[in-house]
């Protein structure tokens, strides 16, 4: 090495706590504060613990730009699982981006209650409307191996990101099917044990789509009163299910008599609704009757 020459030491500037200290100061929460830090830093969001015995450890400058942009982002709404892209759902990391909805906790409903009715270790046809990110396609694929399950979704985009989940996340001998379509279009002379669906069922007009606004509004919005999808789907689904097949459908907060109501005039029976864990009516299901 001659004398012109130095060695380049990457610049450390912040800590631990005072990046922590930082996002608080956004009125960012702790617990996203902290996922984004351990995002930045190369980390497992399991490392939380990390984070508190390193309070003093500085960051690089590479790091600190990355995690100073990504509280920016947070700051103005968008959303933590795209800023890390995954979000846990049922025990299995999904990814996610904006090309899809964020999976909600209130979701795992519809997969205990479908696990319920479908018998372990026997195979049924399971069809998963609307799979988005294909968190209950492949959520019960998972945890029934068993299954046939087939899932559908129309828009192009959420159907790559439902096909690298399935691929990242379950072997490659599962018994999953992915199909680009609408709603029932792509199993047209099919029929199955059971039929679930998370459709968009948030009214045009709700004032809760502006702190959704940087999520997909077609995988939200159905209609004027939230219901559109959830009509076609009731309408249609009787004749793409065996006798004494179920279909599972999460709704609004404040739709549930209605869907109800749908359910039992296209000939349901055992028409019943359950509440997420915040007491909220969350999903309502029916049965086919025998013929």
């Amino acid at each position: 090495m001659n004398d012109t020459q130095t060695t380049s030491l990457p610049e450390q500037v912040m800590n631990v706590r005072q990046a922590l200290d930082a996002a608080r100061a956004m009125g960012i929460d702790q617990l996203d504060a902290q996922l984004l830090l351990l995002f930045a830093l190369g980390r497992s969001s399991r490392e939380r613990a990390w984070l508190l015995a390193h309070d003093e450890d500085t960051m690089l400058k590479d790091e600190q730009n990355q995690y100073m942009a990504l509280l920016q982002r947070r700051a103005i709404g968008v959303p933590l699982a795209y800023l890390t892209g995954e979000k846990e759902f049922y025990g299995l990391n999904f990814s996610v981006d904006r090309r899809v909805l964020v999976p909600r906790p209130e979701t795992e409903l519809l997969v205990d209650w479908a696990l319920q009715l479908l018998p372990a270790n026997l195979s049924a046809r399971v069809l998963d409307l609307g799979t988005g990110s294909g968190i209950l396609a492949v959520t019960l694929q998972h945890e029934r191996p068993e299954l046939e399950v087939t899932a559908v979704d129309a828009c192009q985009e959420a159907f790559t990101v439902a096909t690298l989940n399935s691929n990242e996340l379950l072997p490659p001998e599962s018994h999953i099917r992915l199909l680009l379509g609408d709603w029932f279009a792509p199993v047209a002379n099919e029929k199955f044990d059971l039929i679930v669906s998370n459709p968009p069922y948030v009214a045009a007009g709700d004032v809760h789509l502006q702190a959704l606004s940087h999520e997909p509004q077609h995988a939200l919005v159905s209609g004027d009163d939230g219901l559109d999808d959830i009509r076609r789907i009731i309408a249609q689904a009787a004749t793409h299910l065996l006798p004494q097949g179920w279909l599972l459908l999460e709704h609004g907060y404040d739709q549930a008599e209605k869907v109800q109501t749908l359910l039992e005039s296209a000939g349901f029976q055992n028409v019943e609704t359950r509440k997420d864990l915040a007491g909220q009516n969350r999903a309502t299901g029916g049965q086919l009757p025998k013929p």
